[in-house]
């Protein structure tokens, strides 16, 4: 089969993946803490066991110093709060029995402090104290016990991350995740994807174990997106839905970790859509493969002649042995396909056709096997061979736009420096006339999601300056904004 054919076959497989891989640079981890207690409703049950403002010795004193220090930290007053906050909290920890805001609102405090005192056994103390009030909150409020494991997980990974190590943040997170299902509140989602996603590719966790919690936070995901009950609510969600659930597809580059029911559910209502397409019939039939669903599998039945129709098997020679590339690579077995794809590329005297070869490489790794940083590394042995070609630097853009949710919260300054390196590459593929219109296209798409004047200005940041966007990339740039 002639190296065109060959490509115009990963080009299908890749194509349609690759709708799946684009940029999410909008998806943000959900980084807010939940709100604060709202009035109890009308028929709460019993109140706190802790001291309350009827306990206290003077009540309507303790009430008044509690009305004080609320209205100072609305008005972002913290130090003007903290002695009436102090003596509210000293003297009715419960405050009305209904709500928890002595707690929620001491650890705000705590923060504050914090970021004022340079001592620092002072500061450990402090940070002590915050994790001292959640577990007195939950002794308070023991309904809201599970809110406050996930609070302390959550502070754990995202303000005290040297406190903890990842796999007792992941443990701590799980235990919320176990006890409140697919109740799980919105913000222990996204940053117990990407402990659960590191745990899974460094093998810290039983691949069965790896399945578990992510059909878990997938039911959390889809429990939570159906049933908020608000835009604000809803919003939130929204953002999760961005995040997790693409994060969790990089593990369909791990071979085994998902089912062939998995991606039968996936995948089936795609083909049905599109039942004669040679795209959508490629891609469908590759994914059942790598899912290892057994050939007498109704729909891979279905499916044999015609992905046979939309891509004749490759003519081998008499003195060629065992499957071809082409052969192999339609069949999923994608470790393979690229032992013999590079192998080609090192016996071929052709540069061109080497190139071709380390390109399907590349693609492979990115449209199949998810790791990135390998399809760079074939994608720049293409441009070794054969410099300026716009389709290895297409591919270079694609890869770099698409690691927002891997290189940072999804959203915002940390994931949408991304974009400069891809548009970066795109520029080079405009050079190309194959590739130039492609190279427009995506440039006008994602120079939106470039960070905002404002962003650069925060980090005293100017346009032009010359950055370094880190991660896997490790790639320098120049700062732009839309």
């Amino acid at each position: 089969m002639k190296i065109h054919t060959i490509c115009a076959l990963v080009s299908i497989l890749f194509l349609s993946l690759v709708i799946g891989c684009t940029p999410k640079v909008t998806a943000p981890v959900v980084t807010q803490e939940p709100a604060k207690s709202t009035p109890p409703p009308k028929d709460v049950g019993d109140a706190s066991p802790c001291k309350k403002f009827s306990d206290a010795q003077n009540p309507e004193g303790v009430k008044t110093a509690h009305v004080l220090y609320r209205d100072f930290l609305k008005q972002n007053q913290i130090d003007e709060a903290i002695p009436y906050w102090e003596k509210a909290y000293g003297a009715a920890p419960a405050a009305d029995g209904f709500r928890d805001y002595h707690f929620l609102d001491g650890v705000k405090i705590q923060e504050h402090l914090i970021k004022s005192e340079t001592d620092a056994a002072k500061i450990k103390s402090l940070q002590n104290r915050i994790f001292e009030l959640y577990d007195e909150a939950a002794k308070c409020y023991p309904d809201k016990s599970s809110l406050y494991k996930g609070l302390k997980a959550f502070k754990l990974y995202y303000t005290f991350p040297n406190l903890a190590t990842d796999q007792e943040k992941y443990e701590l997170f799980k235990e919320v995740i176990d006890k409140d299902g697919e109740k799980t509140a919105d913000f222990i989602v996204n940053p117990f994807t990407a402990l659960l996603l590191e745990n899974i590719v460094n093998k810290r966790v039983e691949m069965q174990e790896g399945r578990e919690y992510a059909k878990k936070v997938m039911d959390i995901v889809s429990y939570g997106t159906k049933n908020c009950k608000n835009t604000k609510e809803c919003d939130r969600w929204d953002l999760v839905e961005g995040y997790s659930p693409v994060r969790l597809e990089e593990l369909e580059g791990i071979e085994n970790f998902y089912s062939c029911d998995y991606y039968k559910e996936k995948y089936t209502k795609e083909y049905e859509a599109n039942p004669t397409d040679c795209e959508t019939i490629s891609l469908v039939y590759s994914r059942l493969k790598w899912g290892k669903c057994p050939d007498s599998d109704a729909l891979l039945t279905k499916l044999k002649p015609e992905i046979d129709r939309c891509f004749p098997p490759e003519v081998t020679t008499t003195t060629s042995s065992g499957p071809s590339c082409n052969t192999l690579l339609r069949e999923a077995n994608y470790s393979q396909a690229i032992e013999c794809y590079e192998g080609r590329a090192e016996r071929s005297t052709n540069p061109e056709k080497s190139a071709e070869y380390y390109l399907t490489i590349a693609k492979i790794y990115y449209a199949h096997l998810k790791k990135f940083s390998a399809s760079r590394k074939y994608a720049r042995k293409a441009l070794n061979l054969k410099p300026g070609w716009g389709k290895a630097h297409i591919l270079i853009g694609k890869l770099y736009a698409s690691s927002g949710p891997l290189c940072g919260p999804g959203r915002g300054f940390d994931s949408q420096v991304v974009t400069w390196v891809a548009i970066d590459e795109w520029n080079k593929a405009k050079k190309d006339p194959e590739t130039a219109t492609e190279a427009r296209t995506l440039i006008g798409k994602y120079q939106q999601y470039m960070p905002s004047k404002e962003d650069i200005f925060q980090r005293s940041i100017n346009e032009g300056d010359s950055f370094t966007v880190k991660c896997w990339i490790n790639q320098s740039t120049k700062v732009r904004t839309p």
